[in-house]
């Protein structure tokens, strides 16, 4: 089947695509109330591409009123959960049914490869969305103890309103990690996706209503984030935001919450993951794990394993090992190639930022084992090669800032007491991993690495069934599980006396 995925057809597809950029709200399409709009340059080629509604504070108020009163309808909250559950199963398999035009918004949207798109990014936006229709009819309220007179029923009960601001390196997937859980939960949704990838959300929000989501319940409102989503974190009758996204901009939201209504607010931010390796460890898999950690999706990932601390012993033959499975395995090609593995950057300002990051490290006495150099500049796009530095120390810019582009910092240690601080050593703590054949270690290492998501002989493997989410300054609450459901629901007690 994937050997019809060819160049050409993607573009025979494109031809006959439709790019709609409108706001999505009440269950139809809405220009902006400005009228005004922007266009997405696509990151693969520099070419114009879809216009989009420019959304603004008025778009916002419409879009929250909206929301507003679907659910206090109880038009779906309120619905026997059996009927939910199946409109969003129903939902999942609509994604599916459209997974090819899916995976080409996505990637007209960000760059990355239109199979990557298909295979991994509207398989998981699909997968998400059932895994979270299928807890609909097994949520169970809670009888507390209350004495022989009393009934006390504690009742998980939805927010109401939720903003979701979602980001441009995973839309589809991040999406489904917000709507799921809080649909679920029987709250309604306003969705500002990311100004760079508002394509397939806009298309995820009209296949919701056509698989039998009332109208209000999911709403999409496009724009940047001044403009539209710092109104809806600063609206008074939006109960919750669900941001993911930079932790500069957490601080806004967080900053936006307290301004407003003291909404409620779940943040998934940056991070600078460590990958640790020590002496004893399978050095091809350390490698793979390494490359494959980096460099996928053009290092555009927030727990992207972009601090890899190696005991000095092994570190030439590990880079040598990284280098081999970067320039074998993982191809840099146009987005619509049958080989491309990675694409371009999202956007040139991007591009230039991470150039310039390299440039700084450089200066600062980072060396350049190979590649993070710009490439295929003679497409138009934003394509940087992977690449890695070595001999570094954690103090120098690349290893503490997050660069959200294919760049591997290395950094030697010598003891595990060393390996540990180095890795502790960072204001972020999204993830981390550890490699080595000692499990005594692996398990006190994992213990001790200070992140939401620690891996042991593999890197960026989890299931729906674990959650995911940082500590320190990469933010609070989780995504995936059941247990993200909590977050998008309180618990309110009934009392019943009797006698």
């Amino acid at each position: 089947m994937t050997g019809i995925y060819t160049r050409d057809y993607w573009e025979k597809k494109l031809s006959t695509l439709t790019l709609e950029g409108r706001h999505f709200i009440d269950g139809e399409y809405r220009a902006s109330t400005s009228g005004q709009t922007f266009t997405r340059v696509r990151p693969m080629d520099g070419k114009p591409g879809a216009e989009l509604a420019r959304g603004n504070a008025a778009d916002i108020d419409a879009a929250v009123a909206v929301a507003r009163a679907a659910f206090e309808s109880g038009v779906w909250r309120s619905q026997e959960p059996l009927e939910k559950k199946k409109a969003m199963l129903r939902w999942a398999e609509l994604i599916r049914a459209h997974g090819e035009e899916l995976a080409l918004l996505e990637t007209l949207d960000v760059g990355k490869p239109v199979l990557a798109s298909l295979n991994v990014d509207v398989r998981l936006c699909a997968d998400g969305i059932q895994y979270y229709a299928e807890m609909i009819d097994k949520m169970y309220d809670e009888i507390a103890p209350s004495g022989p007179n009393a009934l006390a029923l504690v009742r998980k009960v939805p927010l109401g309103v939720v903003g979701a601001i979602t980001p441009w390196n995973y839309p589809m997937i991040i999406d489904a990690w917000k709507l799921g859980p809080a649909i679920t939960a029987g709250n309604s949704v306003v969705l500002k996706p990311a100004e760079q990838s508002s394509l397939s959300a806009i298309r995820l929000a009209a296949l919701a209503v056509e698989a039998g989501l009332p109208a209000g319940v999911l709403n999409v409102v496009c724009g940047y984030g001044e403009e539209a989503g710092k109104p809806l974190a600063l609206h008074m009758d939006v109960d919750m935001i669900a941001f993911t996204g930079s932790t500069e901009v957490g601080r806004l939201i967080m900053g936006y919450a307290a301004q407003s209504n003291v909404k409620r607010v779940a943040l998934e931010l940056g991070g600078k993951s460590p990958l640790v390796v020590f002496a004893d460890a399978d050095l091809d898999a350390a490698a793979s794990a390494a490359a494959w950690g980096c460099f996928y999706n053009s290092g555009e990932t927030c727990h992207a394993s972009t601090r890899l601390l190696v005991q000095r012993s092994v570190q030439d033959e590990l880079i040598g090992k990284i280098e081999a499975v970067t320039k074998s395995d993982i191809v840099l090609a146009h987005p619509f190639e049958p080989s491309a593995q990675i694409g371009a950057l999202i956007e040139e300002a991007h591009m230039q930022k991470v150039l310039g990051m390299i440039a700084t490290g450089e200066k600062e006495g980072a060396r350049r084992a190979f590649g993070a150099e710009r490439v295929l500049s003679d497409t138009g796009g934003y394509y940087v090669s992977p690449g890695v530095f070595v001999d570094m120390t954690n103090d120098m810019s690349l290893a503490r800032q997050e660069i959200f582009g294919p760049v591997l910092a290395t950094i030697p240690f010598d003891t595990e007491e060393e390996a540990l601080r180095l890795a502790n050593d960072t204001i972020y703590g999204l993830a981390g991993a550890v490699f080595t054949k000692d499990m005594d270690r692996a398990h006190r290492f994992s213990e001790a690495i200070h992140a939401g998501t620690v891996w042991i002989n593999t890197y960026d493997m989890s299931s729906f069934a674990t959650p995911f989410g940082g500590f320190k300054q990469s933010g609070f609450g989780r995504d995936r599980s059941v247990h993200a459901i909590d977050k998008y629901c309180d618990y309110k007690t009934i009392w019943q006396q009797f006698g």
